[in-house]
């Protein structure tokens, strides 16, 4: 299939707009379906390669080495961050307007899973009135417009045509993230003149701007490729299609001018190259913020500034305090990843976390003195690491009650990637939470799991896991009595890593686990490549896999390794 006209787009913007919706939804249904780059023809089987067959459907696939895997890639969206940076790194506009839009479904637990990330007529309405809002914002003033092109600011009617094409041919190659095609720029510059006609110049670059944050072309990130000359049923992104997959791997936004220039030179066509860049981009600050989002979305943390308690019995907690445990996650972390040992191991057991003097009262610790966050040390016999930061801890606390479900289901799920699922039919009707008056402790409340055989299927795994944070109360604060009676934290974690005396204990093992290491990078993959991975995924990961363990399980070379897989940099002949 040959790249779509934009011809439609020619027309005047409040008439176009049903044009601009079903170019939406069109990218939405069709061009998704080319992306699934498994490369197969119909009537095949997901396979190592396109056109072989899967000989053991159900089993797991043999990845041969010298094989390319180009993996699944299907059509994405800009989530609501991506739009909110790119429109911010665009236009320098800072209101995150995509706010305003709903949450994108959670898919792969970031909110960026491709399959999810489809356009409903009422999305393309609302995505219409964002573009509006933006367009507009950055129109206003002979400021904002200067900013679009020097000659905007004061601009003679005579030379306006001439002021727009400019503004066009610089905007517009950037919000697509690519060279604009012939005739891109004729058919923006005639909606110019329809929004200039009976009114201004500002307006007519207003119309413009709206309508190129509505194409297809700036909310989808579509890949048509390049042949690959070794292997002619593959083909590999362009180089503007390689900057496209680094920057919002790894910044969240378009790409930046360096990367552009990369990209026309040829600089993004090996592995090397793009190694080569990678290594750039998480040496600038730009890259934090993806940490944050990451790890905002596998940990409980998102919401603390939001986390209400009972002030009687939590009298030292407040969303403040909630807003500050979230801040010392991420700090921690950053500092970890950047300037620590870096591994995942390392996070999980590390023996200090970051603190102001308004956290630091809040956990009882002495010798912390103003506003800013600095260095602590843990009392390991309490804490060690980033799961027993008060943090996670209230945040798999829904309650004034601790609850274990909570907690043991979110490390099974997140941490080891075992599936829970969820509770149907007559299980389902007999599942809620204990009288908080029936046990004096947590263990004597949620007793009743292990006695009922509907519920100990899954409960004989989660329940366990969640016993040994039992010293963490529902805020997140360390106790070793639940109404006078002293907590047992001892627990168990299924598989091989058996029992466990504590919270320290249990995170020690977690760490040492192989388990827990290679969850961590399918959870990394998953978000990297916008996917739930399936069976067909199944050589990428193994390939991420084996490369974090050689790196000794580090996570920023883990975020390097994942440009280097084929999934990252091939395509499969089905998008062509």
């Amino acid at each position: 299939m040959s790249r779509p006209s934009h011809h439609d787009q020619a027309l005047p913007l409040r008439g176009a707009r049903s044009a601009i919706l079903a170019a939406l939804l069109l990218a939405s249904g069709c061009i998704g379906n080319l992306g699934d780059s498994s490369g197969a023809e119909p009537g095949d089987k997901p396979g190592a390669e396109p056109g072989v067959e899967d000989p053991t459907p159900g089993a797991p696939l043999a990845c041969k080495d010298g094989v390319v895997y180009p993996g699944r890639a299907p059509l994405r969206r800009l989530t609501r961050v991506e739009y909110n940076n790119t429109v911010r790194d665009l236009l320098g506009d800072t209101t995150d307007p995509a706010f305003s839009l709903p949450s994108e479904d959670v898919g792969n637990g970031f909110g960026n899973d491709a399959d999810t990330l489809s356009v409903s007529s009422l999305l393309a309405e609302q995505l219409g009135t964002v573009a509006e809002g933006v367009a507009q914002r950055a129109t206003a003033t002979p400021e904002a417009l200067a900013k679009l092109a020097p000659c905007a600011r004061n601009v003679a009617a005579a030379d306006e045509a001439a002021c727009a094409r400019t503004i066009i041919e610089s905007l517009a190659p950037v919000a697509y993230r690519r060279p604009l095609a012939g005739g891109e720029a004729e058919e923006l510059l005639a909606l110019y003149s329809v929004g200039r006609t009976d009114a201004t110049f500002a307006t007519g670059v207003a119309t413009m701007i709206e309508a190129l944050l509505q194409s297809p072309d700036f909310l989808y990130r579509i890949e048509w490729g390049t042949p690959d000359p070794e292997r002619p049923q593959l083909r590999r992104p362009t180089g503007d299609e390689m900057a496209t997959r680094l920057s919002y791997l790894l910044w969240g936004t378009m790409p930046d001018e360096e990367l552009r220039m990369a990209a026309q030179a040829g600089e993004l066509s090996t592995k090397e190259g793009v190694r080569k860049h990678a290594e750039r981009m998480l040496d600038d600050d730009r890259s934090r913020p993806t940490i944050r989002f990451f790890f905002d979305n596998l940990l409980p943390i998102s919401s603390l500034a939001d986390l209400e308690r009972n002030a009687e019995a939590f009298p030292t907690f407040s969303r403040t305090i909630g807003s500050l445990m979230r801040e010392e996650t991420q700090r921690f972390l950053e500092h970890e990843i950047f300037e620590g040992t870096g591994s995942w191991a390392s996070i999980l057991t590390a023996p200090y976390t970051f603190m102001n003097e308004r956290l630091a009262a809040f956990y009882g610790v002495s010798g912390v003195k103003g506003d800013e966050f600095q260095k602590v040390e843990l009392d390991t016999t309490q804490r060690l690491g980033l799961l027993t930061q008060a943090g996670v801890m209230a945040g798999t606390t829904h309650s004034n009650n601790t609850n274990p479900v909570v907690r043991g289901s979110f490390v099974l799920q997140k941490l080891m990637c075992i599936p829970i699922p969820l509770p149907t039919g007559d299980i389902l009707e007999k599942v809620k939470p204990p009288d908080p008056y029936s046990g004096a402790t947590a263990r004597d409340r949620f007793s009743q799991h292990s006695k009922d055989k509907a519920c100990a299927g899954c409960h004989q795994f989660m329940d366990p896991v969640g016993f040994a944070f039992e010293n963490y109360d529902a805020v997140g604060l360390y106790r070793t009595t639940e109404n006078d009676v002293v907590i047992d934290p001892s627990g168990t974690v299924p598989g091989t890593l058996g029992d466990v005396s504590g919270p320290i204990e249990l995170v020690q093992k977690l760490a040492a686990s192989e388990e827990v290491q290679h969850c961590f990078a399918k959870r990394w993959s998953e978000f990297a490549y916008g996917l739930t991975l399936r069976k067909e995924d199944q050589c990428t990961e193994q390939a991420v896999t084996t490369a974090f363990e050689a790196s000794g399980y580090n996570v920023k070379q883990l975020l390097i390794d994942l440009t280097q897989t084929d999934a990252f940099h091939y395509l499969a002949s089905g998008q062509e």
